[in-house]
């Protein structure tokens, strides 16, 4: 959920910014757990997160992002994701096309990789496709090139209260036994967060109810 408010921010920041201006947020914040696609990337710990993003031009958009990471439990260091795009309007239909790059600099078992991205939202819907376009050649789980993860939310505010209610399924290429499916909903009010996730993943701890408390600041740069 981190990552998807990151990039929603950079999609802000570009949907607002003129052909001749540019803006330049940042953001940072405190969360219980990182979960990412269902799937906890703190070993269940807590996580210190932060990003910047510069919108310019006519809904073009580049941003970073990091968060510590921990997939062993001895500690894996963090996690650096870059990101750009280009999101528009059509009417009441909203649009964003990009690519984000994931990198661990500290991971010695070398899991970068690369997706592309496609999502629609219109009424408060969103719909969305990542694609695997690079991998490192020493990722070790399952994911590789054309791997495909879908992803599907329905966000809406009631007593100004941010809801969110969302689905995603994840396709690996190189090993469908590993596909999996999650879901969860989420409340937020003045940078407060609170989510709960689950997932369909067998074996161990990893399919358990999870539940991550946070706080989120944003920032105005330029």
């Amino acid at each position: 959920m981190t990552k998807k408010i990151a990039l929603a921010a950079a999609v802000a920041a570009a949907l607002t910014s003129g052909a001749a201006s540019a803006e330049l947020t940042a953001n940072a914040g405190i969360f219980s757990n990182y979960i990412w696609r269902g799937v906890t990337q703190t070993n269940d710990q807590a996580a210190g997160q932060g990003g910047i993003d510069w919108g310019f031009g006519p809904g073009l958009y580049l941003g970073t992002w990091v968060s510590n990471v921990d997939f062993s439990g001895l500690g894996d260091g963090y996690e650096m994701d870059v990101y750009g795009g280009w999101a528009g309007e059509a009417g009441s239909f909203g649009y964003d096309l990009g690519f984000i790059t994931y990198q661990y600099p500290v991971d010695p078992s070398n899991s970068n990789f690369t997706e592309l991205y496609a999502t629609g939202s219109i009424a408060g819907f969103t719909a969305g496709i990542w694609y695997t376009v690079d991998k490192a050649s020493g990722l070790s789980d399952p994911r590789g090139d054309d791997d495909v993860y879908l992803f599907g939310a329905y966000d809406f505010t009631a007593m100004d209260i941010d809801y969110s209610l969302y689905i995603g399924n994840y396709s690996f290429d190189a090993d469908s036994t590993a596909d999996y499916t999650h879901y969860g909903a989420s409340i937020g009010k003045n940078g407060f967060s609170f989510a709960v996730d689950k997932n369909d993943i067998e074996g161990g701890s990893a399919d358990n109810v999870r539940f991550t408390v946070g706080y989120t600041v944003d920032f105005e740069l330029m």
